[in-house]
Order: structure tokens, then sequence, then C-alpha cells
């Protein structure tokens, strides 16, 4: 079975500030009548299906900084790459936002439909092809200028070769990783792990990535169509990051080497990059877990990193022999 969807705890729709209810009320042309609280992600801020007098339908997402100082940020990274990306069957559109008083929000296309399974054939085979077009897609896409330090309220994209130089650093504390984490044929490895993780600084950004393929970002509203949501973690990389993410649900399991070539954008990616990505960020997750640093409002947060560096680093085990 495809596991557990990440699960933060979330606020109610009935939580959010009367203010930019009042906005979602204004946008829709007809007051919100009914909503459907929506489970997945790690957010606080509201995941909510509204319906509003007229029968119009919408789905909201909204946050404050009371409730995470970093998500608003996530939200205004979102809101700028949605209105850089425009329509397309592949995401759902946005149809307006509010950014006013620490509180952002936005009011996109409902999407119906679930998460997919993805531990059935078929419906990875779906999101394989999907992800394929939209790296297509985004690729056509034009890169503004990243902001500067006086452009005060932009987030920018994240730069995917930095954020690799921080996974990378993780390799230097493998002795302060938990055994339960780090499989021992790793731990005995450094200078291997080192040298894998090395040429990912070097990679080329290329081109407008998703960044955060996973079962909680994905909507399957009919079979045959996945569809590609919460956009906060966009960033600017090489082209086969967003195929190689929409794999990681079965990086555990020897399906996961065998799938690289059937992506245009991996086939011709060295083995050993692919390695090392997974080396960088399975160690930085599990690093990251163990420096006690709380999350604001995101109590599940590090139990997930746990999770995942643990999924990460034994395909790794694996993939090395």
């Amino acid at each position: 079975m495809t596991r557990p969807p990440a699960v933060g705890v979330r606020l109610p729709y009935s939580g959010v500030p009367a203010r930019v209810r009042q906005w979602v009320d204004e946008s829709l042309g007809s007051p919100v009548v009914s909503w459907e609280e929506q489970l997945g992600g790690m957010s606080p801020g509201c995941a909510t299906r509204v319906v509003s007098a007229d029968g119009r339908r919408a789905f909201v997402k909204a946050v404050g900084s009371e409730l995470n100082p970093d998500s608003p940020v996530l939200f205004r990274r979102e809101i700028e790459v949605l209105a850089m990306i425009g329509t397309n069957p592949l995401w759902a559109s946005m149809r307006a936002a509010y950014d006013e008083d620490d509180w952002v929000a936005l009011l996109l296309e409902d999407v119906p439909g679930g998460h997919p399974d993805l531990a059935d054939a078929e419906q990875m085979a779906e999101l394989l092809a999907a992800t394929d077009r939209l790296s297509t897609a985004l690729a056509d896409v034009d890169i503004p200028p990243r902001p500067t330090a006086t452009d005060i309220g932009l987030p920018g994209l994240i730069d995917a070769r930095a954020r690799f130089r921080e996974w990378s650093r993780a390799v230097e504390h493998l002795d302060e990783l938990a055994d339960d984490l780090l499989p021992a044929s790793l731990g005995t490895r450094p200078a291997l792990l080192r040298e894998l993780v090395a040429p990912l600084a070097e990679s080329d950004a290329t081109q407008l990535l998703h960044w955060d393929i996973r079962v909680d970002n994905l909507l399957r509203p009919e079979p045959g169509r996945i569809v590609f949501v919460d956009w906060g973690a966009a960033a600017v990389g090489p082209r086969w990051v967003d195929p190689l993410l929409a794999r990681l649900e079965r990086v555990d399991d020897p399906w996961f080497d065998a799938s690289l070539a059937g992506s245009p954008f991996l086939a011709d990616v060295d083995d050993d990059l692919v390695t090392g990505w997974l080396v960088a960020f399975g160690c930085y997750l599990a690093w990251r877990s163990t420096r006690g640093t709380p999350d604001i409002g995101l109590p599940t947060l590090n139990e997930f990193r746990r999770t995942e560096s643990r999924r990460l680093l034994s395909g790794v085990a694996r993939r090395l022999g």
C-alpha cells in the first residue's frame, strides 16, 4: 500500500481570520456556505474545499506567521510560481491570492478526487508519464532573475545547487546519526559517500522544478490523469530531479533502479549521480532530525524526516551492494 501521506495539524477553516474568509467570499462572488477540511501535507494552515451559495467550488489554503514563521514564505513562493506558469491541466490553477497582515492565502481551482495509490502499478505509471509531461511543460517557462535583498516580500525560487551543497554537508555528520537511520554498510564508507555527493553542486540549474513531488501533493481526478499541487518548494535545477522525485515512493525497492531508464530525463543521468542525490538528501533528513530544533506548528515533521531518511538510505545501501 502507498505509505500514509505526511499529516500535519491543520487549522480548520472556521479558525481562519474573518478578514481572510471575507476575502474568499468576495473572490468567489458569493458567500461560502459549506466546506470540507482536507488531510495531508505539513502546513499548519487550513486546506479546505469550499462551496459558495451559488454553487461555485474552490480550494482554499491560508496560513499566518503565528502558526509557523516560514509557511507564509512558502505560500508567497507558490503565488509567484502559479502566476508565472498560468493554466495547464497538469496543475491546479490559481484564481486569487491574499497577502496582508502576516496572513497569506490562495484560492485555487478545486480538483476533485483524492491522492493516487502509488502501490498500484497503473497509477504509478500514470504519475511517471505525467511527471515527464510536467518537466517538458516547465522547460518552456522563463525563469525571472532571482530577487535581490531589497526585493522585500519576494521569496524567489529555491536554488537547487545551493540546496545540494547544504544537503552534502550532512555527510560530514554520519557519526551523529542514529543506528536505526543509517545502514551499517554506509556508516563505514564515509569517503565513498563524500565522493558520490560532490558532483551535485556542479549540476546545471536548467529549468523550473516542482521539487516536492510526493503523494500528498498529487491528485487523481480520474483514471489516467494526475494533477500536481503545492508549489511552495519550487526550485530551479536539473530537469531530471522531478522525474526522480516521482519514483521515491518506491526507492526502497529494486523497481526504483529499473524504472530510471523509463524517463527521457533520467535515462542519460549517471547512475552515481542518482545515488549521490539519495545519499545527500537521506543524510540531510537524518541529520536534521537529530538537531532538536523545534518545528513551530509542525509536530509531525520530525518523524516524517526520520521515516523518509530511513527509506532513502536503505535504497542507497541496496544500490551500493
